[in-house]
Protein backbone atom coordinates (compact mmCIF):
# COMPACT_ATOMS: atom_id res chain seq x y z
CA UNK A 1 0.00 0.00 0.00
CA UNK A 2 0.88 3.69 -0.57
CA UNK A 3 0.88 5.99 1.72
CA UNK A 4 0.52 10.07 0.41
CA UNK A 5 0.10 13.46 1.84
CA UNK A 6 -3.65 14.50 2.58
CA UNK A 7 -2.79 18.21 0.25
CA UNK A 8 -0.38 20.52 2.65
CA UNK A 9 -1.27 18.62 5.59
CA UNK A 10 0.96 16.29 7.91
CA UNK A 11 -1.41 13.92 7.18
CA UNK A 12 -0.46 10.65 5.54
CA UNK A 13 -3.71 8.46 3.82
CA UNK A 14 -3.64 5.08 2.05
CA UNK A 15 -3.75 5.58 -1.64
CA UNK A 16 -6.97 3.63 -1.19
CA UNK A 17 -9.69 4.32 1.23
CA UNK A 18 -12.57 2.31 2.99
CA UNK A 19 -16.00 3.84 2.38
CA UNK A 20 -18.85 2.93 4.60
CA UNK A 21 -21.67 3.93 3.39
CA UNK A 22 -23.94 0.32 3.30
CA UNK A 23 -23.09 -0.14 6.81
CA UNK A 24 -26.44 -0.15 8.65
CA UNK A 25 -28.25 -0.46 5.47
CA UNK A 26 -26.85 -3.44 3.34
CA UNK A 27 -24.48 -4.57 6.13
CA UNK A 28 -24.65 -5.22 9.62
CA UNK A 29 -22.07 -4.05 12.35
CA UNK A 30 -20.23 -7.51 12.48
CA UNK A 31 -20.25 -7.44 8.36
CA UNK A 32 -18.77 -3.87 8.67
CA UNK A 33 -16.38 -4.72 11.13
CA UNK A 34 -14.81 -7.62 8.78
CA UNK A 35 -14.63 -5.14 6.13
CA UNK A 36 -12.91 -2.81 8.41
CA UNK A 37 -10.52 -5.70 9.48
CA UNK A 38 -9.54 -6.81 6.28
CA UNK A 39 -8.99 -3.18 5.10
CA UNK A 40 -6.52 -2.90 7.68
CA UNK A 41 -4.61 -6.04 7.27
CA UNK A 42 -4.30 -4.66 3.25
CA UNK A 43 -2.32 -1.37 4.90
CA UNK A 44 -5.67 0.79 4.14
CA UNK A 45 -5.43 3.54 7.45
CA UNK A 46 -8.18 5.73 6.00
CA UNK A 47 -11.86 5.11 6.61
CA UNK A 48 -14.20 7.60 5.07
CA UNK A 49 -18.31 8.29 6.24
CA UNK A 50 -20.33 10.80 6.85
CA UNK A 51 -23.53 11.57 9.40
CA UNK A 52 -26.30 11.27 7.52
CA UNK A 53 -24.77 7.54 6.28
CA UNK A 54 -26.27 4.84 5.10
CA UNK A 55 -27.55 5.72 1.86
CA UNK A 56 -30.10 5.86 0.50
CA UNK A 57 -30.39 8.33 3.87
CA UNK A 58 -33.28 7.64 5.98
CA UNK A 59 -34.85 8.63 9.20
CA UNK A 60 -34.68 5.15 10.39
CA UNK A 61 -30.87 4.40 10.02
CA UNK A 62 -29.56 8.17 10.24
CA UNK A 63 -26.01 7.56 12.20
CA UNK A 64 -25.69 3.64 12.20
CA UNK A 65 -23.17 3.51 9.72
CA UNK A 66 -20.89 6.42 12.21
CA UNK A 67 -21.82 3.86 15.01
CA UNK A 68 -20.91 0.84 13.81
CA UNK A 69 -17.63 2.43 12.68
CA UNK A 70 -17.36 3.57 16.39
CA UNK A 71 -18.51 0.44 17.95
CA UNK A 72 -14.87 -1.19 15.72
CA UNK A 73 -12.79 2.27 16.33
CA UNK A 74 -12.71 1.92 20.46
CA UNK A 75 -10.80 -1.44 19.81
CA UNK A 76 -7.89 0.01 17.59
CA UNK A 77 -5.20 2.20 18.25
CA UNK A 78 -6.47 5.75 17.47
CA UNK A 79 -3.92 7.24 16.33
CA UNK A 80 -3.42 4.80 13.76
CA UNK A 81 -6.61 4.85 11.51
CA UNK A 82 -7.37 8.32 9.70
CA UNK A 83 -10.98 8.48 10.42
CA UNK A 84 -13.10 11.21 7.59
CA UNK A 85 -16.56 12.03 8.31
CA UNK A 86 -18.79 14.50 7.10
CA UNK A 87 -21.71 17.20 8.05
CA UNK A 88 -24.75 17.27 6.12
CA UNK A 89 -25.63 20.72 4.14
CA UNK A 90 -29.51 22.30 3.50
CA UNK A 91 -30.98 21.88 0.36
CA UNK A 92 -31.59 18.19 0.26
CA UNK A 93 -34.98 16.93 2.24
CA UNK A 94 -33.59 15.34 5.39
CA UNK A 95 -35.69 17.17 8.23
CA UNK A 96 -34.49 14.04 10.88
CA UNK A 97 -30.81 15.90 10.67
CA UNK A 98 -30.84 18.91 12.69
CA UNK A 99 -34.40 19.81 11.49
CA UNK A 100 -33.12 20.17 8.02
CA UNK A 101 -29.92 20.90 8.39
CA UNK A 102 -30.50 24.63 7.92
CA UNK A 103 -26.96 26.06 7.62
CA UNK A 104 -22.86 25.32 7.51
CA UNK A 105 -22.49 28.06 10.83
CA UNK A 106 -21.17 27.35 14.07
CA UNK A 107 -24.30 26.11 16.15
CA UNK A 108 -25.07 23.42 13.04
CA UNK A 109 -21.63 22.38 12.52
CA UNK A 110 -21.11 22.17 16.57
CA UNK A 111 -23.88 19.62 17.06
CA UNK A 112 -23.49 17.96 13.79
CA UNK A 113 -19.62 17.42 14.85
CA UNK A 114 -20.20 16.43 18.45
CA UNK A 115 -23.01 13.97 17.16
CA UNK A 116 -20.39 12.68 15.14
CA UNK A 117 -17.45 12.23 17.77
CA UNK A 118 -20.45 10.60 19.83
CA UNK A 119 -21.16 7.90 17.47
CA UNK A 120 -17.57 7.78 16.62
CA UNK A 121 -16.31 6.80 20.33
CA UNK A 122 -13.71 9.20 19.33
CA UNK A 123 -12.48 12.39 21.06
CA UNK A 124 -11.61 14.12 17.42
CA UNK A 125 -11.62 13.32 13.51
CA UNK A 126 -8.95 13.64 11.37
CA UNK A 127 -10.52 15.27 8.15
CA UNK A 128 -13.74 17.06 8.96
CA UNK A 129 -15.94 17.57 5.52
CA UNK A 130 -18.51 19.58 4.18
CA UNK A 131 -20.90 17.18 2.39
CA UNK A 132 -22.23 19.30 -0.14
CA UNK A 133 -22.05 23.03 -0.70
CA UNK A 134 -24.69 25.12 0.77
CA UNK A 135 -25.04 27.50 -1.69
CA UNK A 136 -26.75 26.76 -5.51
CA UNK A 137 -24.87 24.61 -7.77
CA UNK A 138 -25.36 21.44 -10.07
CA UNK A 139 -24.79 18.32 -7.92
CA UNK A 140 -25.85 14.75 -7.62
CA UNK A 141 -26.46 14.69 -11.76
CA UNK A 142 -27.45 18.20 -12.63
CA UNK A 143 -25.30 19.61 -15.44
CA UNK A 144 -25.81 23.13 -15.47
CA UNK A 145 -25.37 26.03 -13.38
CA UNK A 146 -29.00 27.38 -12.71
CA UNK A 147 -29.06 31.05 -11.35
CA UNK A 148 -32.75 31.15 -10.61
CA UNK A 149 -32.35 29.08 -7.96
CA UNK A 150 -30.37 30.77 -5.91
CA UNK A 151 -31.00 31.18 -2.26
CA UNK A 152 -29.40 32.11 1.08
CA UNK A 153 -26.90 30.36 2.46
CA UNK A 154 -24.04 30.43 5.16
CA UNK A 155 -21.07 32.65 3.81
CA UNK A 156 -18.59 30.96 3.23
CA UNK A 157 -16.10 33.07 5.48
CA UNK A 158 -18.64 32.31 8.43
CA UNK A 159 -18.33 28.62 7.51
CA UNK A 160 -14.71 28.32 7.58
CA UNK A 161 -14.20 30.53 10.65
CA UNK A 162 -17.02 28.23 12.30
CA UNK A 163 -14.44 25.46 11.65
CA UNK A 164 -11.56 27.26 12.59
CA UNK A 165 -13.12 27.08 16.16
CA UNK A 166 -13.70 23.50 15.93
CA UNK A 167 -9.87 22.57 15.21
CA UNK A 168 -8.58 24.84 17.38
CA UNK A 169 -10.41 23.14 19.86
CA UNK A 170 -8.83 20.18 19.01
CA UNK A 171 -11.91 18.08 17.85
CA UNK A 172 -10.97 18.64 13.94
CA UNK A 173 -7.52 17.85 12.53
CA UNK A 174 -8.07 18.90 9.07
CA UNK A 175 -11.07 20.02 6.88
CA UNK A 176 -12.28 19.52 3.71
CA UNK A 177 -15.11 19.85 1.36
CA UNK A 178 -17.34 17.36 -1.27
CA UNK A 179 -18.73 17.24 -3.82
CA UNK A 180 -17.37 20.82 -5.11
CA UNK A 181 -16.35 22.97 -8.00
CA UNK A 182 -13.30 25.08 -8.94
CA UNK A 183 -15.22 28.29 -7.45
CA UNK A 184 -16.04 26.92 -4.14
CA UNK A 185 -12.69 25.30 -3.61
CA UNK A 186 -10.85 28.62 -5.12
CA UNK A 187 -12.69 30.87 -2.98
CA UNK A 188 -12.35 28.83 0.75
CA UNK A 189 -8.51 29.21 -0.43
CA UNK A 190 -8.73 32.55 -0.55
CA UNK A 191 -10.46 33.32 2.37
CA UNK A 192 -8.35 30.80 4.51
CA UNK A 193 -5.06 33.11 3.25
CA UNK A 194 -6.66 36.48 3.88
CA UNK A 195 -8.37 35.72 7.52
CA UNK A 196 -5.83 33.24 8.39
CA UNK A 197 -8.20 30.37 8.41
CA UNK A 198 -8.01 26.34 7.91
CA UNK A 199 -7.20 25.60 4.19
CA UNK A 200 -9.16 22.74 2.91
CA UNK A 201 -6.78 19.62 2.89
CA UNK A 202 -9.45 17.54 -0.24
CA UNK A 203 -12.41 17.62 -2.10
CA UNK A 204 -14.48 14.32 -2.10
CA UNK A 205 -15.60 14.04 -5.86
CA UNK A 206 -17.46 11.70 -7.97
CA UNK A 207 -14.38 10.37 -10.23
CA UNK A 208 -15.03 7.57 -12.64
CA UNK A 209 -14.53 6.68 -16.18
CA UNK A 210 -17.98 8.12 -16.92
CA UNK A 211 -17.99 11.03 -14.68
CA UNK A 212 -14.81 13.03 -15.07
CA UNK A 213 -15.85 16.23 -14.56
CA UNK A 214 -13.09 17.13 -12.25
CA UNK A 215 -10.63 16.91 -14.94
CA UNK A 216 -13.06 18.77 -17.80
CA UNK A 217 -14.69 21.42 -15.61
CA UNK A 218 -11.12 22.67 -14.20
CA UNK A 219 -10.75 21.49 -10.81
CA UNK A 220 -8.09 19.07 -11.48
CA UNK A 221 -5.60 22.28 -12.65
CA UNK A 222 -7.55 24.20 -9.08
CA UNK A 223 -6.26 21.45 -6.97
CA UNK A 224 -2.86 20.84 -9.04
CA UNK A 225 -1.99 23.94 -8.46
CA UNK A 226 -3.14 24.51 -4.79
CA UNK A 227 -2.02 20.97 -3.75
CA UNK A 228 -5.82 20.00 -2.74
CA UNK A 229 -6.28 16.67 -2.74
CA UNK A 230 -8.82 14.40 -4.89
CA UNK A 231 -10.50 11.72 -2.36
CA UNK A 232 -12.23 10.13 -5.55
CA UNK A 233 -15.86 8.63 -4.60
CA UNK A 234 -17.95 5.95 -6.82
CA UNK A 235 -14.82 4.47 -8.66
CA UNK A 236 -17.41 2.07 -9.88
CA UNK A 237 -20.11 4.49 -10.63
CA UNK A 238 -22.70 2.18 -7.96
CA UNK A 239 -21.89 -1.09 -9.48
CA UNK A 240 -22.20 0.15 -13.46
CA UNK A 241 -18.68 -0.35 -13.90
CA UNK A 242 -18.32 -3.81 -12.75
CA UNK A 243 -20.51 -4.40 -15.64
CA UNK A 244 -23.48 -6.35 -13.80
CA UNK A 245 -26.19 -4.04 -15.25
CA UNK A 246 -24.91 -4.99 -18.71
CA UNK A 247 -25.17 -8.65 -17.42
CA UNK A 248 -28.74 -8.44 -16.38
CA UNK A 249 -30.79 -4.87 -15.56
CA UNK A 250 -31.95 -6.74 -12.23
CA UNK A 251 -28.66 -7.55 -10.81
CA UNK A 252 -28.88 -7.40 -7.20
CA UNK A 253 -27.34 -3.72 -5.75
CA UNK A 254 -28.29 -0.82 -4.95
CA UNK A 255 -29.39 0.49 -8.27
CA UNK A 256 -31.93 -2.52 -8.05
CA UNK A 257 -32.70 -2.16 -3.97
CA UNK A 258 -33.63 1.43 -3.99
CA UNK A 259 -35.34 2.88 -6.95
CA UNK A 260 -34.60 6.04 -8.14
CA UNK A 261 -31.15 5.92 -6.57
CA UNK A 262 -28.27 6.90 -8.68
CA UNK A 263 -30.03 8.61 -11.10
CA UNK A 264 -27.34 10.51 -12.80
CA UNK A 265 -26.22 6.75 -14.27
CA UNK A 266 -29.71 6.49 -16.19
CA UNK A 267 -28.97 8.97 -19.00
CA UNK A 268 -28.72 7.82 -22.61
CA UNK A 269 -25.10 7.27 -23.37
CA UNK A 270 -24.36 5.67 -20.25
CA UNK A 271 -25.14 1.84 -21.67
CA UNK A 272 -23.30 1.96 -24.61
CA UNK A 273 -20.37 4.13 -22.80
CA UNK A 274 -20.49 1.28 -20.38
CA UNK A 275 -20.61 -1.33 -23.64
CA UNK A 276 -17.24 0.29 -24.98
CA UNK A 277 -15.32 -0.14 -21.61
CA UNK A 278 -16.30 -3.57 -21.40
CA UNK A 279 -15.18 -4.19 -24.77
CA UNK A 280 -11.69 -2.44 -23.49
CA UNK A 281 -10.91 -4.12 -20.47
CA UNK A 282 -11.43 -7.64 -22.16
CA UNK A 283 -8.88 -6.31 -24.66
CA UNK A 284 -6.46 -5.80 -22.31
CA UNK A 285 -6.81 -8.80 -20.25
CA UNK A 286 -8.92 -7.42 -17.29
CA UNK A 287 -12.33 -7.26 -15.66
CA UNK A 288 -14.68 -3.95 -15.87
CA UNK A 289 -13.96 -4.31 -12.06
CA UNK A 290 -10.34 -3.88 -12.83
CA UNK A 291 -10.46 -1.83 -15.25
CA UNK A 292 -12.27 1.06 -13.46
CA UNK A 293 -10.45 0.55 -10.02
CA UNK A 294 -7.00 0.90 -12.34
CA UNK A 295 -8.05 3.99 -13.84
CA UNK A 296 -8.47 5.60 -10.37
CA UNK A 297 -5.59 4.42 -8.72
CA UNK A 298 -3.37 5.51 -11.90
CA UNK A 299 -4.84 9.18 -12.09
CA UNK A 300 -2.19 11.36 -10.33
CA UNK A 301 -4.72 13.81 -9.50
CA UNK A 302 -6.11 11.34 -6.66
CA UNK A 303 -4.67 11.16 -3.38
CA UNK A 304 -7.04 7.92 -2.27
CA UNK A 305 -9.93 6.14 -4.06
CA UNK A 306 -12.82 5.60 -1.88
CA UNK A 307 -14.29 2.14 -2.45
CA UNK A 308 -17.27 0.64 -1.25
CA UNK A 309 -18.18 -3.56 -0.65
CA UNK A 310 -21.86 -4.87 0.40
CA UNK A 311 -19.27 -8.24 0.53
CA UNK A 312 -15.87 -9.27 1.83
CA UNK A 313 -15.11 -10.74 -1.99
CA UNK A 314 -16.59 -7.11 -3.79
CA UNK A 315 -13.43 -6.02 -0.75
CA UNK A 316 -11.04 -8.45 -2.16
CA UNK A 317 -11.47 -8.12 -5.86
CA UNK A 318 -11.28 -4.39 -5.02
CA UNK A 319 -7.90 -4.76 -3.11
CA UNK A 320 -6.81 -7.23 -5.95
CA UNK A 321 -7.25 -4.14 -8.16
CA UNK A 322 -4.85 -2.98 -6.39
CA UNK A 323 -2.05 -5.44 -6.12
CA UNK A 324 -2.64 -6.15 -9.69
CA UNK A 325 -2.79 -2.93 -11.61
CA UNK A 326 -1.47 -2.73 -14.45
CA UNK A 327 2.45 -1.80 -14.95
CA UNK A 328 3.35 1.54 -16.96
CA UNK A 329 4.10 0.36 -20.19
CA UNK A 330 0.76 -1.62 -20.31
CA UNK A 331 -1.15 1.30 -18.71
CA UNK A 332 -0.02 3.82 -21.48
CA UNK A 333 -1.59 1.50 -24.00
CA UNK A 334 -4.63 0.91 -21.92
CA UNK A 335 -4.93 5.01 -21.04
CA UNK A 336 -4.89 5.86 -24.96
CA UNK A 337 -7.76 4.09 -25.41
CA UNK A 338 -9.72 5.07 -22.46
CA UNK A 339 -9.08 8.26 -24.18
CA UNK A 340 -10.74 7.42 -27.60
CA UNK A 341 -13.79 6.08 -25.38
CA UNK A 342 -14.17 9.25 -23.63
CA UNK A 343 -13.73 10.82 -26.77
CA UNK A 344 -16.72 9.09 -28.57
CA UNK A 345 -18.74 9.47 -24.85
CA UNK A 346 -17.47 12.01 -23.01
CA UNK A 347 -19.02 12.46 -19.00
CA UNK A 348 -22.10 10.47 -19.80
CA UNK A 349 -22.96 10.18 -16.42
CA UNK A 350 -21.71 13.93 -15.53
Amino acid sequence: MEYRALGRSELKVSAVCLGTMTFGQQNSEAEGHAQLDRAVAAGINFIDTAEMYPVPARAETYGATERIVGSWLKRQARDQVVIATKAAGPARRMEWIRGGPLAFDLANLRRALEDSLQRLQTDYVDLYQLHWPARNQPMFGQWQFEPEQERESTPLRETLEALAVLVQEGKIRQVGVSNEHPWGVMEFLRLAREHGLPAIASTQNAYNLINRLYDTGGLSEVCFRERVSLLAYSPLAFGHLSGKYLADAKAAGRITAFPGFGQRYEKVNVPPALAAYRELAARHGLSMTGLALAFCYNRPGVTSTIIGATSLAQLEENLEAWERRPGAEQWRAIQTDIDAVHQRYPNPAL
